[in-house]
């Protein structure tokens, strides 16, 4: 009997796929919004021609997803609806290579400037976003609402893409 070697996973960038569509609504789940989405209604959005969605997975098993992240553009801008790396992907540096790989292609399609929204207190996003070279613009007070009730401001950040 030969010894098993488990590889690590190779990280691969893709487009979403409908067939996707259940797998990114459970991990919208784990990513700890108020509100999470349906596979319906992603399955829209990824359906809207104006809404760009990537998908990072596993080279070898591309039906893996490990994160996705979503923007909508509008001319020369665009706008992260979402981004989510599954709970046991994170830490790997799989967002900072979707991101990466998520800027380039919205540069490619014209974009000049991309904006997100973020919770002011999610410090690994705002670490992530501050290391790409994304800047506060704006603030929304009071915007998230928490699972307790409570409610968290929401920092509002841009990117210029011309860079890339």
């Amino acid at each position: 009997m030969g010894w098993l070697f488990f590889k690590k996973p190779q990280i691969a960038i893709r487009s979403a796929r409908a067939s996707d569509c259940p797998d990114i609504a459970s991990l919208h789940a784990e990513g700890g919004f108020s509100g999470s989405w349906s596979a319906e209604e992603i399955e829209s959005l990824i359906a809207d021609r104006a809404v760009i969605t990537d998908i990072a997975c596993d080279s070898r098993k591309t039906d893996l997803l490990f994160g996705f992240v979503m923007s909508r553009c509008a001319a020369d801008e665009a706008e992260i609806l979402t981004i989510v790396t599954g709970r046991k992907s994170r830490g790997k540096g799989f967002g900072r290579r979707l991101l990466e790989a998520h800027l380039s292609k919205l540069a490619g399609f014209g974009v000049k400037t991309l904006y997100l929204e973020v919770e002011e207190d999610n410090k690994p996003a705002r670490a992530l976003y501050d290391k790409m070279g994304f800047v506060t613009a704006g603030i929304r007070k009071g915007y998230y609402r928490k699972p307790d009730g409570s409610s968290a401001n929401a920092l509002i950040m841009k990117l210029g893409l011309d860079r890339l």
